[in-house]
């Protein structure tokens, strides 16, 4: 059974460029664009791995990875944060949400595949 990602911004180029690395590696993608959505796929379909931005529509990702890493049934699942976020504090406060990475965009799609693979293979 293929590892499956879950790849969560509200901006469609990003849903579809890192789709795409993922996809092209030949594991499951699964998309949203706003954080609701984010959590209910996480809890329904049990992601390896969820890239995650911050800025998102009806609940950020902080607060989506807060509450992931808080339930016994996602806690384990690996967060990267993905986002145009560059700061130290926003770095320290996703850390302190519970995510596992944070990458800044842009991105580079070779490092973004490399980490997926030395994640999921």
């Amino acid at each position: 059974m293929p590892k499956k990602v879950l790849v969560c911004d509200d901006e469609p180029y990003i849903l579809e460029s890192v789709g795409h690395v993922v996809r092209e590696e030949g594991y499951d993608v699964l998309t949203t664009d706003n954080g609701e959505e984010a959590l209910r796929l996480a809890r329904l379909e049990s992601p390896d791995v969820i890239i995650l931005d911050i800025s998102m529509p009806q609940k950020d990702g902080n607060a989506v990875c807060r509450e992931l890493k808080s339930s016994a049934a996602t806690r384990g699942v690996y967060i990267i944060v993905l986002t145009a976020r560059g700061q130290e504090g926003d770095m320290r406060e996703s850390y302190q949400c519970g995510a596992d990475e944070y990458m800044t965009k842009p991105f580079s799609p070779r490092s973004l595949r490399k980490r997926i693979h030395e994640l999921l293979d």
